[in-house]
């Protein structure tokens, strides 16, 4: 287990940790080509010194920020820790966002430079009017080279600003401190067996610009020294090809590549070298589970977080046995508790005082607990939301995920729904998920999103918008049946619509505040 101390208090210390190290050893491959340790420092020592023009330009108590709008090259990494060590903050930014969407997170952020795709800054040269805030907009890295600067930034301050994916509104700026991402890659660490060492070759094709694919992949490889293989666009096929040609040991997923592999022939035989698969930001569906452990021999962990926790707060790593369905338990150094609305505790794991242990953990003799918001305190938590703090753990570290779950007998926890889309139809209660299972379970179903619209009698009713299989001709009806017998009457859709796709987020969630906007969906 390679558990380092958090002395480094810069995240891109660890670079400097990895090259002083083993120079010549592999940090990145990209398309074939081999980034070494050495190569990576010196490159992200040449942009930090370009990046320090911009140091003034943060604003009181706050860093000056980059933005970065790149696929996941080396060019990414490159700009990323070239701006921690700068004493900037990074911007991740999705380089395929719409004109509406950039200038939401360069205005708000306050961005002062932006290091984009030729595309994002032919679309920002349109936005500048609006972003008086934006000083530089190189067209190369190369651009940003400049005088020798004093490193700066770490600990408490902010690293990384991360936009929220919008699920459920407007995007907002999540800060994350050195501290915070550091202590995510310790607690992880202290996880057995091991998820990654500085041997591992680990596959980064989840997007840099999430938290789960910037620091659970790219901030995992250069906190262990171990070598991270670029994809730049996800395709299952060719993706598979990559882990049987670099022999990749490790790999971060989101459930959509999952399902594209699990669909593949040859994907034991590309899994031989992979001794550890997990994936987490959004909900592994059973049958791919069983599909994949089938084919590889070995079950792929799943792990729950979100951007405010940098991320990862569980895994089924931490279960005797990973269950189906399951966000397993804990990692250590995460504090757990579930919440009633009343707010009263109906769980509670993680580091307990054990003077208060009866008091607050449930007697497990039961099958499981009922649902409750996820409530967490840790060392990886956020600073709140950007620019204020608002809205973040309080006074005693704990903060609301706004998530639901519930615990079963072992301590083994299962995600509900999440808190702001619970449906109160006549007083019950109704939980979307519940009702997207069944109806991805009907027939001729390929995938469903469920929401709560007003009805004048029972205050909310269901309503689902159903994406049919390719040459699937079921019906409304035939919907309508399958869900009476699988539900109670108050949890069925009383209205359920035909749409060509549900619209995604870049990990694979459903994002329903745009199914809740009129507009065209198919």
């Amino acid at each position: 287990m390679t558990v380092q101390e958090p002395a480094a208090e810069n995240l891109a210390d660890f670079v400097r940790r990895a090259a002083q190290s083993g120079a010549d050893r592999p940090a990145l491959v990209w398309q074939g080509q081999t980034t070494t340790w050495g190569q990576l420092d010196a490159r992200v020592d040449a942009i930090a010194r370009g990046l320090s023009a911009f140091r003034s330009a943060g604003t009181p108590g706050q860093p000056a920020r980059v933005a970065i709008a790149l696929p996941n090259t080396p060019d990414y990494a490159v700009a990323f820790f070239g701006a921690l060590r700068a004493g900037l903050a990074a911007v991740p930014v999705n380089p395929e966002f719409t004109a509406r969407e950039l200038l939401h997170v360069l205005a708000d952020s306050g961005a002062g430079v932006l290091i984009g795709t030729e595309e994002v800054r032919t679309t920002v040269a349109g936005l500048r009017g609006d972003l008086p805030a934006l000083s530089a907009v190189p067209e190369t890295l190369s651009d940003l080279d400049g005088p020798e600067a004093a490193g700066g930034g770490g600990g408490d301050d902010l690293a990384v600003l991360l936009y929220t994916s919008g699920t459920e509104g407007n995007p907002k700026g999540a800060m994350l401190s050195h501290r915070a991402l550091i202590a995510n890659h310790t607690q992880v660490a202290r996880v057995a067996p091991e998820v990654i060492g500085p041997d591992d070759r680990m596959l980064l094709a989840v997007p840099l610009f999430h938290a789960y694919g910037l620091n659970s992949g790219l901030g995992a490889v250069a906190y262990h020294g171990a070598c991270g293989v670029l994809v730049e666009r996800f395709d299952a096929a060719s993706a598979l090809e990559v882990i049987a040609r670099e022999r990749i040991t490790a790999v971060v997923g989101v459930p959509s590549m999952y399902v594209g592999w699990s669909r593949l022939p040859g994907l034991g035989e590309a899994f031989a070298s992979v001794r550890f698969a997990v994936c987490g930001a959004a909900p592994l569906e059973s049958a791919t589970a069983a599909r994949i452990a089938e084919a590889t021999g070995s079950p792929v962990f799943v792990g729950y977080g979100l951007t405010e926790t940098a991320p990862v707060l569980t895994s089924t790593l931490l279960s005797a046995t990973p269950k189906v369905g399951s966000i397993g338990q804990p990692i250590p150094g995460v504090e757990l508790r579930l919440v009633a609305a009343d707010g009263e505790d109906i769980w509670r794991d993680g580091t307990v005082d054990p003077d208060t242990e009866d008091e607050l953990l449930l007697e497990l003799e039961s099958p499981g607990t009922d649902p409750g918001e996820i409530v967490v305190r840790g060392a990886n938590l956020f600073s709140g939301y950007w620019p204020d703090g608002r809205d973040g753990p309080d006074p005693d570290g704990w903060w609301a995920t706004g998530d639901v779950a519930y615990a079963d007998a072992d301590g083994d926890l299962f995600l509900v729904d999440r808190l702001g889309e619970l449906i109160l139809v006549s007083g019950f209660n109704v939980y979307p998920h519940e009702v997207e299972l069944v109806l991805d379970a009907c027939p001729g179903v390929a995938e469903s999103a469920v929401l709560g619209a007003p009805h004048p009698y029972t205050g909310q009713t269901v309503k689902a918008y159903v994406v049919r299989d390719p040459g699937s001709e079921v019906t409304v009806a035939e919907v309508l049946r399958h869900c009476e017998r699988n539900l109670a009457r108050f949890k069925c859709p009383t209205s359920i619509e035909f749409v060509d796709s549900l619209p995604h987020s870049a990990t694979g969630k459903v994002r329903k505040t745009l199914l809740r906007t009129p507009g065209p969906r198919g």
